[in-house]
């Protein structure tokens, strides 16, 4: 492995990122929300790399159907997660990871990806229903997924955690503005308690593509021509960059999007605010 650069590609640069097929041969890596928009793009180009997939999503169709699109592909088979995130127990998390450490034996990667916006409202008419599930679906579940994932993490040579951000600290966005800023918190939370493990220190990471044309998208904001942003298969190549072993060494890593913020990418060990 060569030694990493003084900082990593931005963003931008990565967007054209090419890697060897065999780039995650032998890692098995865990993505949610794999059913349709980024998640499927990423799942896809991930599987494209040789990794073994598990996939999770409230969508059982959407994930037969990308299981059958990566079959197609020649890869291998991966392993379906069909779980609701808005409703799940803890112990309904603790049973996901205990499923992929009698199925797999461990997890290199995990990416928590899912997402739900809910409705777009003003402060004072955000409704309580939609407060409970933005949370449930955008910070517990990936805070507690990711707690009861880490043992499975401690078995891989290069364990990587990744989030899908999105900076939407504005009005109207409610809720869901507030947990995708905790998720970044607690990104930066878990790059310091575990860059300094001694062995398999875990790699974190975060990517705020901007806007994209994925489902969600076209759902709150019906209006847009279906060019108006890049397409989900478009932005892949941060997230296969940074769950793959060219980006070890890094952690935090930041991408961002937003023009003025891919130039801040935090590339510190174990300092997030580096």
């Amino acid at each position: 492995m060569q030694p990493p650069l003084s900082s990593p590609p931005d963003y931008h640069t990565l967007l054209d990122y090419h890697a060897p097929e065999d780039l995650l041969a032998h890692r098995v890596i865990l993505v949610t929300g794999a059913a349709q928009g980024i998640g499927r793009a990423a799942a896809l180009r991930y599987a494209r790399h040789g990794a073994t997939l598990v996939l999770l999503d409230w969508d059982r169709k959407g994930l037969e159907s990308l299981n059958d699109e990566i079959l197609a592909q020649g890869r291998g088979e991966a392993l379906l997660c069909p779980a609701d995130l808005s409703g799940i127990t803890i112990v309904g998390l603790r049973e996901i990871a205990d499923h992929i450490g009698r199925r797999l034996g461990r997890l290199d990667g995990l990416l928590n990806n899912a997402a739900w916006i809910g409705a777009l409202a003003p402060f004072e008419h955000y409704p309580p229903a939609t407060w409970t599930k933005v949370m449930n679906i955008n910070l517990a579940a990936p805070f507690f997924l990711t707690q009861w994932c880490m043992p499975l993490l401690h078995e891989a040579d290069d364990p990587v955690v990744g989030f899908s951000l999105q900076g939407t600290s504005r009005a109207y966005w409610g809720g869901f503005a507030l947990a995708k800023a905790a998720q970044e918190a607690l990104l930066g939370v878990l790059a310091d308690e575990y860059h300094a493990r001694s062995a398999h220190p875990v790699r974190l990471f975060g990517i705020d593509t901007g806007p994209v044309m994925t489902p969600g998208r076209r759902l709150h904001y019906p209006g847009e021509t279906i060019d108006a942003h890049p397409q989900p298969e478009q932005v892949t190549g941060p997230y296969l960059y940074a769950m793959g072993p060219e980006a070890r060494g890094y952690s935090p890593l930041l991408l961002r999007a937003a023009p003025g913020q891919d130039a801040q990418a935090r590339a510190g060990v174990g300092n997030p605010g580096a």
